[in-house]
């Protein structure tokens, strides 16, 4: 699973410099989907592990700068970075399958 947790300090370098398209759930601990989600992100962590794409996660309690620069209005809310840019977006809980179609774009 992600071990990285997505911060102001780390974002820029995990995130906005990767040379990797990076998925970030924007959650909370508090959110009812959110959680329902945590399985389907850590399945999808271990399917693409080695896979050229990044997996992370960031707490918008924890990480209000970052909820706000990226207008996270809803959770979870899930964002793919490529080149340092929203390449993609989408808001509330995905499936497995949904999410794997997205992320296989970026292989």
């Amino acid at each position: 699973m992600a071990e990285v947790s997505l911060n102001s300090s780390n974002f820029e370098q995990e995130v906005l410099q990767s040379k990797a398209p990076v998925l970030v759930d924007f959650w909370a601990e508090w959110c009812g989907p959110c959680k329902m989600m945590l399985p389907v992100i850590e399945e999808l962590a271990k399917e693409f592990a080695g896979k050229k794409i990044k997996i992370l996660k960031c707490n918008i309690d924890e990480n209000q700068e970052l909820a706000d620069k990226y207008e996270i209005m809803s959770i979870p809310a899930f964002k793919i970075f490529q080149d340092g840019k929203v390449a993609e977006e989408w808001v509330g809980a995905q499936t497995l399958e949904g999410l794997k179609e997205k992320l296989e774009k970026y292989l």
